[in-house]
Order: structure tokens, then C-alpha cells, then sequence
């Protein structure tokens, strides 16, 4: 044999060998997976049963609902994976995307588990990849059957057994049953509590905002009794600091503002009585489902809340909430805005409510919640058939009793004048009416016969004036013929007609009008920003005595949607009001006898004299007292009575007496709230756009997930009422449970839900949903009580708990989402503030009333500037009563994170930034307030370690560690030596102490719970 053919059977030989190595190795492999888990989803831990709704459905949510979910506009190849009919049923290929029973053959799970560019979901431009334990999920699901389940949001909440516990110590209430379980489910234990010191400025800030009284925090600390704590809890639940603090957290939720921002920043007229109205509900508890109908239907409700001690309208001024939208000042196009502020209202509406994001079906059904674009319109209906008014906010019992006293003497001062005269009218008398021929135009309104026509008045003041006695002294001077006016009472008495809606189709519009300080007003798309250059002309100034004729040219607003409004007061700049702030001249008056439209008008609406003869005499008087006798009827007495020189005795006494206490009603006070206007079903926009809406015509009714699809509003009205009964409702299942999840958000810091605007479900899952449930039903079983709820949630021992985690909690929930020791927390923005005023003693704890204005840094600067510029400590009042100017927001407030005003905002981001340590080093209201609070302790004669425990207990509600005092004395000496190496003086002691206090501003302790 040849050497090559050696040297080639040799490596034939040594090929064999290493292959029969390979073999052994191979198969030694395989006998090790086949005695190991197959893959790395089934060392995963998975719950015994999924659930759709906690498991399932976010994963589906969060990766597939964009192209597979509710929206048909951009649904993927024909399916459907949050309805079991569309996901279960076979596709195009014959295979189906879920196959209940088996994954294996279930086309969704080769899908999220392949990486196939081709074939993978989520598609590979998502950049989004399912994760192992999302897909064993996934399969374990489909496994046991593939159960779909209703959103946990919409199913109404259940009542369930409180768990049982092993650590009984840890148990106040059935809030610490729920918590404590799921800790024992993952072998946590709970923190100990915390000291009194600690646990009584927590409870102090969450409960009101400010740090704990020096002398209250003492007495508890020493108090020996069991129940000190609760006893502290009623003390500040029934402070009037209470209600400001808990009115601010809902203003986020309102976008509340006291200026509209935009190019002119024009006020919102009497927002802060809306602020006032909502301390004064916080503080006097008023059950959650009244807020609730107050807000949304405030004006409609039959029997309105009146205010305890004055007897104002409550009900009406919680309207405001509609009226806290931005404005801008003359847009381009008023259908745009109309539809912008529209969308704000419902975006606003239902977060706060219902947490629901129903503004994204604006322009096509939700992407991922089962609400279609019909819900929005159905809103957006709603809106549009609503106005804007003025609602007088002072008009108290005291007013509503001397109004009802002149009406009925209005009344029966006929039966008195025919009862005294001493002659009778004539067997027949002459009627002479000057008539001015309308019926050749389109008359929009037409008071000559007596009535208001179809129109709607608000106010006190509007009414016909047709057969109102003429007096001068006791002279008896005449009759008033038949118009609408606003002085049958007195002049200065707010009221508003309005006209049904109607589309403009002429050129202009003629008014047959008097009166002083008034104003005429068409109201487009509802826009109320009346202003120059663009829609200056839609308004015009009453001031003429008599009846004369006021036009306005329509031309150029064809086409769209209007109503007229007839306006006691107008919106005249004064010195001491901004433009378009509303003012009620005590002079103020008008009187109109009809409105007509025209394209074309020769000179005058002709006008002739009509004589007739009335015959009855004494007959017509009785008539006339009565009420019955018609404008000619009234013509033949007013002719008569103005040729007989008839007198009465003691009509000027009454007539004296009647303006006297007509004075007595006016009332500067006024607040922007909503009314009734005409039922308008809305169109879909398709695709959001105005040009190109749909023939059908959504009708008003509540959101379809929740409700019943066929059943819908009154065929008339707005319907706000009913929507906001549906809101109140106790079968409505978000309603209480949204508003719990708020409060626990604020005492706790993170909702049960933490996503407390959107339920969702690309909201967040509860983190303890029987608890969530819980909550909700016992709220709605205390009468909705917000301070008994509030009560019964710090009263557990959860909420007493320190801020330090365990080393277990800290691996095993990392970011304490089960509450197993409490967070800390920071202040919130207007906290800070207050508590500095507090500490430094110049805290002014006066409430309500308006906004203090914003004081103005050289920096704040723009069109809409404010002209006066507030106190740099804003007189020292609470930060909830420094006014919001949206254009000119606070940088201290903003620096803390106080939201923009702009949506619904229950959850405040919370940053780390320089620019706080910044504000709390330089601002000069920080420094200001260092001054004042060191002037405050050198005022004590006391030691220095007395003065630092002092300063300790009012910033920190704790006693100093000696350490502490000597590191004071230290920072008195090095700041002594500093200040004299860098200014070659010698400063006293208010100016260490100043910096002392300064320093302790800005120290963490200062601004955070711990």
C-alpha cells in the first residue's frame, strides 16, 4: 500500500473516531435538556389561574391594539384581539389567531415568539419585543382556555371578603387586611410605625397643606390617651385650612386659572368664586355625587344647595367648571375654536370624572378602549348645546326675599290703583299704536304682544313691561306699552335675554332698542371673547333713552350657527378692570321691542300710526289689574291716563319705596358659569375634520361601555343633567372608584391605580383592585363622604408607618407599590410656600375672596401683562388664593411643579432639578422670609439652644439632636467669620440668624415628608 493511500485511510479513520465523539457528546446533551426544563419560560412563575384583565389584556394592550384592537380606521388584516368572536375566529389563511385549548396551533403565539422579520409581531419598525414571561403568559392563558373577561373599569365593583392575616399586630382596619395579605403573599413584613413627631407633620400636610402647630404637635406628642391620634386626625378635618388644601388638588384636575392665557390673557370673570366654592364643599363635606352634579348641571338642578350662613346659589357657581377653558383673543375661525374648546370640555370632563381619555375619539374610535368616535360627538353635543353666562354669585337669601317683596307688589299695586282713582275711563276709549310693519323681514323676536316670545331670560331684572304703571310723583302718568325691560324693578339688576339659535341668512340685523351702559351681542358658535379687529361689530352699546333703531352687518358670518344675547352691563375697559372683564353700571338699563334680519332696507321700517276704538271703560281697569288686557287695550287706558292727569294717592311713596329697595339687589359679584341652550345633535367629523362631517346626527347620551346603547336623552336641552346623573349614579362603576383612587393618591402619594386620570386600559392595573373595590363601595355607602373616607384611610396603620424599607422590600418591591413602609414624599408647590409663611410667622390665614395678583419679576413680560403687580409675599395669603395668570404663571410654583393649566392634571410630575435648590438660594421672597422669621426669634427671649429647638419644631415638628445644636454653633461662627472676610464688616446677630433660617429653608427635611 502506497504511503498516500495510508496517510488518507488514517484520516478516514480519525474522521470516524471524532465523529463517534461527537455522537456520545451529542446525545449526553440531549439526556441533559430532557432532564431540564425545555426553556426558560417554564422556569418562570406563573399564577395558577391568569387573568385576562390583570395578565392578558395589558399585554395585548400595550403591543397589538394599534393595528389589531377597536379602531377599524387602521385595524390589520382583518383582525381583532380584544373581542373573543374576532380573535378566536379563522383568518384568510385558515388558521386562527387564537385557538382556545392550544396554543401550539394559535397563530398569535408563532407570531410574538419568532424572529422572522416577516412574520414577527409586534413588527420589527415597533422595536417592541414580547418577553419571555409575557409570552409563557400567553400561552398558559390560551391553554386554559382562553378566557376573555369585561374591563375590570366597567364590570361595578364588588364587595369581597377582607383576607385573613398572620401578623394581627399590624391590623388597624380592613385596609391594613388587604395591604398586609399581598405582603405576606411575597414574605414581606410591614414597617413598624413611626414617632409622633413624624407621624403628626405627616397628617398635618396631607390633611391641610402646612406644617403641624407648634403647640398642637406638643399636646399630642404628650397626650396619653389611646385615641390622641384620631383626635388629631377630627383636628384637622375639620380645619378650615382643610378645605383650601383638598379645593387646590381638585383645581389640577380643572385646569383652574383665573386669566384665559393666549395673546391677551383676558380674565375668566369670577373664577376665584368657583375656588371658593369648592374650599367651602371640601370644608362642609358636601356628599362627592353633589359636587358632581353641581359641576356638570349646577343651573338645571331642581332644588339647588344653598350656602349656609347667606343662602347664595352654590349649585349654579360649580357651572364654572365648563368656563375654565383657554380663550384666545379674535381667531381666524370661529368654528376651529368653537370645536377646540369644545374638545378641551370633554377631554377635561372625562378624566376627571371617569378617567377615561375620550377625547381620542375624536377623530376615529379609541385605539385601545371599547369608546367610539359616536361617545365623543354624543359629548360634543352635549357642549355645543350649552351657553355661556353670567351668574350672580352674591345673590344671597337676603336678595331672593326683597326680590319676591317687589314682584308681588309689582303686582298688586294694580288692584290698588284701580281700588283708589277717582274717576273711571270713559264707556269708549281711543287706542292709537304707532306700528312699525315688520313683516316683510325675518323677525327674530318680537315683544309687542305682550310676552318673551320663544326667547330665555336669566337674571332678576328682564321681563315685559307691557301695562307697567308710568309715574310721576302720585301722578298716575301713563302705562308702558308692550317691550321687554330691565327696569320694571330698578335700574342696575343684572339680566340677559337670549334667542333661540338660528342660522345667520342676512346681511344685517336691526334692533328696536333703548338703554344706558348695555350691550346688544350676536353670539357666533357660541364664542363669548367678543373683541376688535375681527368681531368688534357683533356688539353695540346701548345709550339712548329712547327706542331707536341698532343694526349690525352679518355679511361676513353667513352660514354660521348664532344666538343673540341682550345684556344688562357690558364689558367696557375700566380703570379698575381688565378688557372684557364683565361690569354692572348701577345706572344700567335696556328695553327692546323687536329684532328683525334683512338683506335690504329703503330708509326706516315703515311706520304708521293705527287708530281704533276699545270700548269696556271700568272693564278694561279689571283687565288691566289682572293682567289680561291686551297691547291695543293697554294703548286706550295708557291714552287716556295721559290726558286725564290722573293721581293716586301714596304712588310716590310706593314708587320711592320700590327703588329704594331695588337698590338693594344690585350685586357686583358675578362668576362665568353655563345655561341651557337649544338641542343640537352633532355630526361625526370624520377624521376630526370640520369640512367633511357625517349625515348622521349623534344623539346626547351617556358613554356606551358603561351604558345602555339605546337609551338616549331627552330629545331637547343640552342634557347635562341626565349625563351627570348617569355620572353620580351609583351603578355607574368608575364614578366612586376614580375619586377614591384620588384621595388614596394624595394621602399616599401613588393611586391604587397609579394612572389616577386614565382607567383605561393603557392605564395602569390596580395594584390591589379588591381593596380599590372596597373603598369604593364603602364611600358610596358613607353618603360619598370625602372627610369620612379621607378618615378612615390614615386611621390604618398603613399610613403610620416610617418611610424606611426593609432590605427584603427593597429586592422584592423595589419601588413599594405594596405599601410595605410609607413613601417620602416632596411638598407640592404651594406647601413650600405656605410653609415658609408659616414658619416665618406671616402666614395670613384670611380666606376666600379675590385672587391676590401675581407679583411680577422683571422677566414676566408679554402682551396680557398684568398692570398691577402683587406683593412679592402676596400679602401673605395662602398660595391657593395667588391668582393663576396662565400667561404669567409663578416661576417659584413652576420651579416645583405646579401644573400648567391646559387639562386634567391628578398626578403632578416630580422633579429633582437645580432650579430648586436655586429658588429656595436666591428667590427674594425665600430671603424676605428669612429676615422675617429671624426678627421673630430674636423677638424671644430665649437661649440659643432654646432658639434652634424653636426653629427645629416649627420647620422640622421634631426636637434638634444635640448634634444638630452643635452644628448650629459651628455655622454661627464660620458664618460670623465668612461674612467678615468678604464685606470687611461685622454683622449683628438678625443677620446670622437670618442666614441660619435661610439654610434651614433649604435643607431636604424642610421640603419632604421622611
Amino acid at each position: 500500500m502506497s504511503g498516500t493511500k495510508f496517510q488518507i485511510i488514517k484520516s478516514h479513520l480519525k474522521l470516524i473516531s471524532w465523529l463517534q465523539t461527537q455522537y456520545v457528546t451529542l446525545l449526553a446533551t440531549l439526556m441533559v435538556f430532557a432532564c431540564t426544563p425545555a426553556s426558560e419560560e417554564e422556569s418562570i412563575q406563573l399564577p395558577d389561574q391568569i387573568s385576562y384583565n390583570f395578565d392578558i389584556q395589558p399585554i395585548l394592550s400595550n403591543n397589538c391594539y394599534v393595528c389589531h384592537g377597536p379602531d377599524s380606521s387602521t385595524r390589520q388584516a382583518g383582525l381583532r384581539l380584544d373581542l373573543r368572536e374576532w380573535a378566536t375566529k379563522k383568518l384568510d389563511d385558515g388558521k386562527r389567531a387564537i385557538n382556545p385549548g392550544n396554543w401550539k396551533k394559535s397563530e398569535l403565539i408563532n407570531r410574538v415568539s419568532s424572529h422572522d422579520p416577516e412574520i414577527m409581531m409586534p413588527p420589527p419598525e415597533m422595536k417592541r419585543n414580547l418577553s419571555a414571561r409575557e409570552i409563557a403568559l400567553l400561552k398558559h392563558w390560551i391553554e386554559q382556555g382562553a378566557q376573555w373577561e369585561p374591563y375590570w373599569a366597567f364590570i361595578k365593583p364588588e364587595m369581597s371578603e377582607t383576607p385573613e392575616v398572620v401578623a394581627k399586630s399590624f391590623i388597624n382596619n380592613e385596609i391594613d387586611r388587604f395591604l398586609v395579605n399581598k405582603l405576606e403573599t411575597k414574605e414581606l413584613v410591614p414597617a413598624e410605625l413611626t414617632d409622633r413627631y413624624s407621624l403628626a407633620r405627616r397628617l398635618s400636610f396631607v390633611l391641610t397643606g402646612l406644617p403641624p402647630d407648634p403647640v398642637v404637635l406638643e399636646d399630642f406628642v404628650n397626650d396619653p390617651d389611646s385615641d390622641a391620634y384620631e383626635k388629631l386626625v377630627d383636628h384637622y378635618l375639620d380645619a378650615p385650612r382643610f378645605g383650601e388644601h383638598w379645593a387646590r388638588h381638585w383645581m389640577d384636575l380643572v385646569r383652574y386659572a383665573d386669566t384665559r392665557g393666549h395673546e391677551f390673557d383676558y380674565k375668566v370673570n369670577g373664577a376665584w368664586h368657583y375656588r371658593d366654592y369648592l374650599i367651602r364643599a371640601f370644608n362642609q363635606d358636601v356628599p362627592y355625587n353633589q359636587m358632581v352634579l353641581e359641576q356638570l348641571a349646577g343651573d338645571m338642578i331642581e332644588t339647588p344647595r344653598l350656602d349656609r350662613p347667606s343662602g347664595a346659589n352654590e349649585s349654579v357657581i360649580g357651572t364654572a367648571f365648563y368656563c375654565l377653558t383657554e380663550g384666545k383673543h379674535s381667531p381666524v375661525d370661529l368654528r376651529i375654536d368653537q370645536s377646540e374648546r369644545i374638545d378641551n370640555i370633554i377631554d377635561v370632563t372625562s378624566k376627571t370624572f371617569q378617567a377615561l381619555t375620550v377625547a381620542c375619539a375624536k377623530c376615529h374610535d379609541h385605539k385601545f378602549d371599547p369608546i367610539p368616535t359616536t361617545d365623543y360627538y354624543s359629548m360634543y353635543g352635549m357642549v355645543e348645546s350649552t351657553r355661556f353666562t353670567l351668574t350672580q354669585a352674591g345673590f344671597d337669601e337676603k336678595r331672593k326675599l326683597i326680590l319676591d317683596s317687589l314682584k308681588r307688589d309689582q303686582s298688586s299695586i294694580r288692584n290698588y290703583i284701580v281700588e283708589n282713582l277717582t274717576d273711571e275711563p270713559p264707556a269708549n276709549l281711543k287706542s292709537e299704536v304707532e306700528l312699525h310693519d315688520i313683516s316683510r323681514y325675518h323677525i327674530i323676536g318680537d315683544f309687542r304682544d305682550g310676552s318673551l316670545a320663544d326667547w330665555t331670560p336669566d337674571g332678576i331684572s328682564i321681563s315685559n313691561a307691557m301695562g307697567n304703571p308710568v309715574v310721576s310723583g302720585n301722578l298716575l302718568a301713563g302705562l308702558e306699552p308692550a317691550k321687554i325691560s330691565s327696569r320694571a324693578i330698578g335700574k342696575g339688576l343684572f339680566g340677559v335675554l337670549r334667542s333661540p339659535g338660528f342660522i345667520i341668512s342676512e346681511d344685517s340685523m336691526l334692533f328696536r332698542a333703548a338703554g344706558k351702559n348695555s350691550l346688544i351681542r350676536v353670539v357666533i358658535n357660541n364664542f363669548q371673547l367678543i373683541q376688535d379687529p375681527i368681531y368688534g361689530q357683533l356688539q353695540t352699546r346701548l345709550e339712548s333713552n329712547e327706542l331707536q333703531d341698532y343694526t349690525i352687518d352679518l355679511s361676513m358670518w353667513k352660514g354660521h350657527h348664532a344666538y343673540i344675547e341682550l345684556l344688562v352691563g357690558d364689558y367696557r375697559r375700566r380703570k379698575d378692570k381688565g378688557s372684557h372683564e364683565y361690569d354692572l353700571d348701577p345706572e344700567a338699563w335696556l328695553e327692546a321691542a323687536y329684532i328683525i334680519g334683512y338683506d335690504s332696507l329703503s330708509g326706516d321700517v315703515n311706520t304708521e300710526t293705527v287708530t281704533s276704538s276699545i270700548t269696556g271703560g271700568s272693564t278694561l281697569l279689571n283687565k288691566w289689574s289682572s293682567g289680561n288686557a291686551s297691547p291695543n287695550e293697554i294703548a286706550a287706558l295708557d291714552g287716556w291716563l295721559a290726558s286725564s292727569n290722573t293721581e293716586v294717592p301714596g304712588l310716590e311713596e310706593w314708587a320711592n319705596g320700590q327703588q329704594g329697595r331695588g337698590r338693594r339687589l344690585y350685586d357686583s359679584s358675578f362668576v362665568a358659569g353655563v345655561t341651557e341652550g337649544d338641542h343640537i345633535k352633532s355630526p361625526v367629523f370624520i377624521r376630526g375634520s370640520l369640512k367633511n362631517l357625517s349625515s348622521y346626527q349623534v344623539p346626547h347620551r351617556y358613554l356606551t361601555a358603561v351604558s345602555d346603547t339605546t337609551k338616549v336623552f331627552q330629545n331637547q336641552g343640552s342634557g347635562r343633567l341626565e349625563f351627570a346623573k348617569k355620572v353620580a349614579d351609583p351603578d355607574n362603576p368608575l364614578t366612586a372608584r376614580v375619586m377614591v383612587n384620588r384621595l388614596w393618591h394624595h394621602l399616599f402619594g401613588r393611586g391604587i391605580v397609579e394612572t389616577v386620570d386614565n382607567f383605561g386600559v393603557q392605564g395602569k392595573i390596580p395594584s390591589h383592585p379588591e381593596l380599590l373595590d372596597y373603598l369604593a363601595l364603602k364611600f358610596m355607602a358613607q353618603d360619598w363622604s370625602i372627610k369620612k373616607m379621607i378618615k378612615f384611610m390614615v386611621m390604618s396603620q398603613s399610613f403610620q408607618r416610617v418611610t424606611t424599607p426593609s432590605k427584603s422590600s427593597l429586592v422584592v418591591d423595589p419601588e413599594n407599590v405594596l405599601l410595605q413602609h410609607y413613601p417620602v414624599r416632596r411638598l407640592n408647590a404651594e406647601s413650600i410656600r405656605d410653609a415658609v409663611l408659616a414658619v416665618s410667622g406671616r402666614l395670613d390665614t384670611t380666606m376666600y375672596g379675590p385672587s391676590v395678583p401675581i407679583y411680577l419679576t422683571e422677566f414676566l413680560s408679554g402682551r396680557g401683562r398684568p398692570r398691577i403687580s402683587g406683593p412679592l409675599d402676596g400679602k401673605g395669603r395662602r398660595s391657593v388664593y395667588q391668582a393663576v395668570n396662565r400667561n404669567f404663571l409663578s416661576p417659584m410654583m413652576l420651579a416645583f411643579d405646579m401644573p400648567v393649566p391646559f387639562s386634567t392634571f391628578g398626578r403632578r410630575n416630580v422633579s429633582n432639578v437645580p432650579s430648586q435648590s436655586l429658588t429656595l438660594l436666591n428667590d427674594p421672597f425665600i430671603v424676605e422670609q428669612s429676615k422675617y422669621w429671624a426678627a421673630a426669634i430674636l423677638n424671644q427671649p430665649e437661649d440659643f439652644e432654646a432658639r434652634v429647638k424653636s426653629i427645629y419644631l416649627t420647620a422640622f415638628s421634631r426636637i434638634p439632636q444635640e448634634v444638630e445644636i452643635q452644628e448650629a454653633r459651628a455655622f454661627f461662627k464660620e458664618q460670623a467669620s465668612l461674612l467678615q472676610s468678604v464685606t470687611k464688616e461685622t454683622y449683628g446677630e438678625e443677620e446670622l440668624w437670618k442666614s441660619y433660617c435661610h439654610t434651614i429653608f433649604n435643607m431636604k427635611e424642610f421640603i419632604f415628608l421622611i
